[in-house]
């Protein structure tokens, strides 16, 4: 088991560092270009992984967002500039808003009552429901 450990510690290395090349930006790998890297790492894998841990390696961290024009938690949408809102449209907004609200409240009074009219159709004064036409 022992005799495998080389093995694997030199397939960790080259996975580790070929991903690590992958992801990393292409402006701040130091020395070479990317695709350099890329061969060296693969040609010369134990060799190859170490220099590119040592010498082409960005050496400030990643940010922390994937957005690079923002510093914020990671929501663009917060930072996206608002257009200028004229306080008049807030009033026929707000005027809208009632409107529709009054609308859908009559709607449901509606409603409300012709279930009521229909439960009342439906039952006999002794209690029981009278027969349907379908039923």
């Amino acid at each position: 088991m022992l005799r495998f450990l080389p093995f694997v510690v030199e397939l960790a290395l080259l996975v580790y560092c070929l991903v690590d090349c992958v992801q990393s930006d292409g402006d701040r790998v130091r020395n070479l270009s990317k695709g350099w890297w890329l061969v060296l790492i693969v040609v010369l894998p134990i060799a190859g992984g170490v220099a590119w841990l040592v010498a082409g390696r960005p050496q400030t961290p990643r940010r922390a967002v994937p957005w690079p024009s923002t510093a914020t938690s990671g929501f663009p949408e917060h930072e996206r500039p608002r257009r200028y809102a004229d306080p008049t449209d807030d009033d026929r907004r707000r005027a809208e808003e009632r409107r529709s609200d009054a609308l859908h409240e009559q709607m449901l009074r509606d409603w409300e009552a012709q279930l009521r009219a229909r439960e009342q159709v439906t039952e006999s004064p002794e209690g029981t429901p009278e027969p349907r036409d379908g039923a």
